[in-house]
């Protein structure tokens, strides 16, 4: 009686660790997509819309061409991160968004990106539309004038990780190390 008692009790515990293990992954990985629904442009002058970051995973990343350190350095991560990913990070996709369309029109984007890596695609549009889209991501943004005159823009400098069905999957802050990044980004491609 007793072994019927503790087989029962053991496949109780079984199925509520399954069950939150199942919830956990749901949330953390099968939860609504994340951001909002968006038409830009990519760096060819092509629409581009939220459908892009689905069926694989992403890194997006809001930035714009005349940030003096953080936009290059953060690209040229994304750049080596997918290198020393190699095969295992081949579904991975990058995305760089603008958050000054003004300045950042499709040359300038594509000539931004290129320069960098040829596995990043960039985004810009219609201002009002890129700020509908970064607010929607989360992303702050905002015009600082300089003393010189002209302006230079403040903004989240994180690069967020999309699972392939848009949902969340992370961050990765600007200075993060090499080493925590890709650890990331596996854990992001195997759950792809």
């Amino acid at each position: 009686m007793m072994r019927y008692i503790l087989a029962g009790i053991l496949v109780v515990m079984v199925a509520a660790i399954g069950f939150v293990s199942y919830r956990f992954y749901e949330m953390r990985y099968g939860g609504e997509p994340y951001g909002v629904p968006f038409a830009l442009v990519d760096q060819n002058g092509a629409e581009i819309t939220e459908a892009a970051f689905e069926g694989h995973p992403s890194m997006v990343f809001f930035g714009f061409t005349n940030c003096p350190e953080i936009c290059p350095t953060t690209l040229a991560d994304m750049d080596t991160w997918l290198k020393a990913l190699g095969d295992e990070g081949k579904d991975v996709h990058a995305y760089f968004v603008t958050i000054d369309p003004e300045r950042d029109t499709t040359p300038v984007v594509k000539d931004y990106v290129t320069a960098v890596s040829d596995r990043i695609v960039g985004i810009t549009g219609e201002p009002a539309k890129v700020l509908d889209m970064s607010k929607g991501y989360g992303i702050y943004s905002a015009k600082v004038p300089l003393d010189t005159g002209g302006y230079t823009m403040d903004h989240t400098a994180s690069v967020l990780l999309l699972d392939g069905r848009r949902g969340f999957a992370g961050t990765i802050a600007y200075g993060e190390t090499k080493e925590a990044a890709i650890l990331k980004l596996k854990r992001l491609a195997a759950n792809g």
